[in-house]
């Protein structure tokens, strides 16, 4: 195994063997698998691209340029930012073990858009996504008790996925589907699951036969993984999939935008914002805010007080 390169007295190095000081800074990190594996993919991508530029010494200059890279790719600004923090975190924790320096120090991100990625489903758009569903087969009653489910509650596709039959429980008469948020490392959050939203999940249940509290809320029913936890790609796919069998093929409408629609409507129904909050799981309440601003721009815009 070659040695790993240290700082001679001059601070120069002679050369960087990326692979085993990325197996070491990954292994060195208290964080979730999660973002474990995101570090991973950021680093591969950068380890890619410096084998391509023929780079086995990168400077400032070629964190720059991996920069510059990453932004003609085509990227999102958030899958940019992702892998920059990567790299940016790799070499903090070389300079801090003496094996580089950090030279991808003070380097900036993106600058994320303002407003949402996604956009919200109309309502009309949720009633024709509902009504594909044939509700006389087991696979019906599933893919409606889901998007219903996501429409009425806000959930996103991790918690969906997450969710044990047990999680749902009664507490004041009420029954709550307890989930793991975003980040979060267990499920200390609810949801309420008003009787058009539990009905669904029950008719799916009862079509689905005998279960455990353990088992997945929802299941797959494909030959491979029948029976096993469905995945986010999954669902995500599913969702995609029937928004485009109504003719909604928008690459701004997707499986998180059941989440958008969840948080305008009920506030447009008169929810209050800080209900809206504890419903979306947001950590600050300006990210609910953004929903409130969106449909107080809408419907009060300037623009309907010009007439000529």
């Amino acid at each position: 195994m070659k040695e790993l390169e240290k700082f001679d007295k001059g601070k120069r190095i002679r050369s960087l063997y990326i692979p085993e000081l990325m197996a070491d800074f990954l292994a060195a990190q208290d964080v979730r698998e999660i973002s474990r594996l995101a570090y991973r993919k950021g680093l591969e991508k950068f380890l890619s691209w410096i084998a391509a530029e023929g780079i086995k010494q990168p400077d400032r200059e070629a964190i720059l340029k991996f920069k510059a890279f990453l932004k003609d790719s085509g990227l999102s600004a958030n899958t940019i930012n992702s892998y920059l923090v990567a790299v940016k975190r790799f070499f903090s924790y070389l300079e801090g073990a003496r094996k580089y320096p950090n030279i991808a120090k003070d380097i900036k991100g993106l600058k994320q858009p303002k407003g949402h990625l996604r956009e919200a489903l109309t309502v009309s758009q949720i009633k024709d996504l509902l009504a594909q569903f044939d509700t006389s087969t087991l696979q019906g009653k599933r893919e409606f008790a889901i998007v219903n489910l996501m429409a009425r509650t806000g959930l996103r596709t991790i918690e969906v996925v997450r969710a044990n039959i047990g999680d749902i429980k009664q507490e004041g008469g009420e029954a709550l589907l307890f989930v793991q948020g975003k980040g979060r490392d267990s499920k200390d959050s609810f949801v309420l699951l008003i009787e058009k939203t539990l009905k669904p999940i029950l008719a799916y249940f009862k079509a689905r036969g005998k279960t455990k509290a353990k088992d997945p809320l929802f299941t797959s029913l494909s030959d491979r993984n029948k029976g096993q936890r469905l995945t986010t790609k999954t669902l995500r796919n599913l969702i995609k999939e029937k928004l485009r069998d109504i003719n909604v093929d928008n690459p701004k409408l997707s499986a998180h935008s059941l989440r958008h629609f969840f948080a305008t409507q009920s506030l447009k129904g008169g929810a209050p914002l800080i209900q809206v909050r504890e419903a979306m799981r947001h950590t600050s309440i300006e990210t609910t805010e953004k929903y409130l601003h969106n449909i107080d721009r809408i419907e009060q815009g300037a623009e309907r007080y010009v007439d000529f």
